[in-house]
């Protein structure tokens, strides 16, 4: 939701390089997007930055893998894919859509069923709070009952089946503050953070109720104590690199 322009937030506040820095497996973190959900939109993006009228998915499935084959040697068909928050939401939807690339996906703290009640609502807040005004969900998904917002829920992809044998890895937290949030320093930012943690917990066990009813068999993780926080991405992060490298094969 609030990409930057100048780096991967998971380069520094993830630590992500420093995670696989000696395995056998190449990163790949994108840069910029931010409110764009890594989505093909339908309609303009009049937001404060970024493309016209983005192409994400067209980006990431079709012209990315050729140039990372081409210049880096990375297979075109065994890569995973891992996003947080509403790059949880993304990375589900790639999954889901195009299993001949990815072989694994991580969802931590996503939204993962975008088209329960009210969500529409909260995703366009969310998208004016960090891309201005220009940020429209209707130019992205369209109306509220556009088919493009359908197939944009990972939980109704879970259903139909979509997700049937994959490997994939889902984490969120019960939105209890621990020892690491100081809510006296930061009361906006740790409320913020507990609210969000909270409604992304009931997402994602939606959402995995209904991709083990599709026939996939997810680790989870659902720790008690965990806010929308950096520190604790970079955990589960940790925590699903064995699964990763397995499910890619990497040493």
């Amino acid at each position: 939701m609030r990409a930057r322009d100048d780096w991967n937030a998971w380069t520094w506040d993830g630590g992500a390089p420093k995670k696989f820095v000696n395995d056998d497996v190449t990163l790949v973190m994108p840069v910029g997007g931010q409110a764009q959900f890594y989505a093909d939109w339908i309609g303009p993006w009049n937001g404060t930055n970024g493309p016209s009228k983005p192409r994400w998915e067209t980006f990431l499935t079709r012209e990315l893998p050729g140039y990372l084959q081409r210049n880096f040697g990375v297979s075109r068909t065994n890569n995973g894919i891992v996003g947080l928050s509403m790059g949880g939401t993304a990375a589900m939807n790639l999954a889901a859509y195009h299993r001949d690339q990815f072989k694994h996906v991580t969802s931590m703290s996503g939204y993962l069923n975008p088209t329960w009640p009210g969500m529409y609502l909260g995703i366009q807040a969310a998208m004016l709070d960090s891309g201005g005004p220009g940020a429209q969900i209707w130019n992205m998904w369209g109306g509220p009952l556009d088919p493009l917002r359908w197939r944009n829920d990972p939980t109704i992809q879970a259903a139909t089946g979509r997700f049937a044998g994959m490997p994939m890895y889902i984490s969120s937290a019960a939105g209890i503050t621990g020892t690491r949030e100081n809510f006296l320093a930061d009361p906006i930012g740790v409320t913020s953070g507990v609210l969000l943690e909270w409604l992304s917990r009931t997402s994602t066990a939606k959402f995995e109720l209904a991709v083990r009813a599709g026939g996939a068999n997810p680790v989870v993780s659902y720790p008690i104590v965990g806010i929308h926080s950096w520190s604790y991405w970079s955990d589960e992060l940790s925590k699903a690199r064995p699964m990763i490298k397995g499910t890619l094969r990497a040493s």
